[in-house]
């Protein structure tokens, strides 16, 4: 494991302190969006449902919910029930005190709990509303729940991920919600900056899963005008470059080139002992290769197979050509570059001893952002919160007995 371990340091203040966060959401996406935040400095108070909590929480791995505990870190936790009309005027009070509040409800669902927009803008002109949503919050699918599998499938992601004589393959990881999530959290700060700088008014962010995760599939729609036809599966392929894949070494492990630049290519085939490959008419350009990618694939294969993969990383290195060690989360786990740059931590956690899990990203120089707190207990901060709005020992109690918290 990761030798580099830290405490927290609650006293310490990131870049974003003073800006108060309201996250309503459940699972990831929203949680990525106040994750950023929370890691730079920004005060997020999760809003949970008393007694159950955010459905990250139960996403656990030999019994500990470690999803809720990687991002939820620097974060703060009350419990309300704002659908309960005292509920909504402590929701209300919060409001009036924060800068961005997010939600993931189903569009229309904030609206019939009588909490939509124009009551929140009422309430603070200034806020800024991220609303996270599948499909957005207009269109014919605004209705439609927004699971992020759905959306990989619908995207046109899982059509493009895979082999062309197998299924269409989805991540194995939630990864429409973690690009919303970055999108959100830079749209939230995009629009309080408008806020703070330009004495604007407060506004709606509609960040939709579906939009998020094909923005990253590029120039797709422009492609297959030009072609005529989709990006077809073709596993660790480029459909416009190569050699690119990942390839098998002498000792079962594997390797991931990428050789597709003139001049990179050139240096392979001169590595591998048959420079004539430089001019030969089937591989002499980028696009040649690609035109005869089965062809240069196996002879690339061929001869890679023949080396186990530290001989194949070694030689590779030495000779300037661009590859590197397909690792799992073992091999990353004690790893030179993972410690010295401190990609991973590891710190205290009553349940594991220590918690390993990613720094902060991207790394400011000026304003680092700063680990403070470990992920709440839900309704950890129920006393300081409701302090904080007035409410003494006893009105949270009675809050409390009622179901409100």
């Amino acid at each position: 494991m990761t030798t580099t371990s830290i405490n927290y340091t609650p006293n310490k203040q990131g870049p974003l302190h003073g800006v108060r966060v309201l996250d309503m959401s459940r699972l990831v996406a929203g949680n990525v969006v106040s994750h950023v935040l929370a890691d730079f400095g920004a005060e997020v108070i999760k809003l949970e449902a008393p007694g159950r909590g955010d459905d990250l929480r139960a996403w656990k791995v030999g019994g500990v919910p470690t999803y809720w505990k990687v991002y939820a870190r620097n974060k703060k936790s009350i419990t309300l029930d704002f659908r309960q009309p005292k509920g909504k005027e402590l929701l209300l009070q919060l409001v009036r005190g924060s800068q961005i509040l997010i939600e993931n409800f189903i569009p229309g669902k904030l609206e019939a709990m009588g909490i939509g927009p124009d009551v929140l803008f009422k309430a603070n002109p200034k806020l800024v509303i991220v609303r996270v949503s599948g499909w957005g919050q207009t269109g014919p699918f605004a209705h439609k729940p927004g699971f992020g599998t759905l959306v990989e499938a619908a995207s046109g992601f899982a059509a493009m991920n895979g082999f062309i004589d197998r299924p269409p393959v989805l991540p194995p990881l939630a990864l429409a919600d973690m690009i919303s999530g970055i999108y959100g959290a830079s749209a939230a700060m995009i629009a309080l900056r408008n806020v703070e700088i330009n004495q604007g008014k407060g506004q709606i962010v509609d960040l939709s899963l579906f939009e998020s995760i094909h923005s990253i599939l590029g120039p797709e729609a422009a492609n297959l005008q030009q072609n005529g036809v989709p990006t077809l599966r073709n596993g660790s392929r480029a459909s416009n470059t190569a050699p690119r894949n990942v390839y098998a070494c002498k000792d079962g492990k594997f390797v991931a080139l990428s050789a597709s630049m003139q001049s990179m290519a050139e240096k392979l085939f001169r590595l591998m002992g048959q420079p004539e490959l430089i001019e030969d008419s089937r591989f002499k350009t980028n696009t040649d290769r690609v035109n005869n990618n089965d062809q240069i694939d196996a002879i690339v294969a061929q001869f890679i197979v023949k080396h186990t993969q530290a001989d194949m990383l070694k030689m590779c290195d030495e000779a300037g050509v661009t590859i590197g060690p397909v690792f799992d989360a073992s091999d990353l786990a004690s790893n030179q570059y993972i410690d010295e740059r401190e990609v991973l931590l590891n710190l205290p956690d009553p349940d594991m001893g220590q918690l390993p899990m990613h720094n902060i990203v991207p790394r400011l120089s000026g304003t680092p952002g700063v680990m403070r707190m470990p992920a709440p207990q839900l309704g950890e901060h129920n006393q300081e919160i409701y302090s904080g709005l007035g409410l003494d020992n006893k009105a949270i109690e009675e809050l409390h007995s009622s179901g409100i918290i």
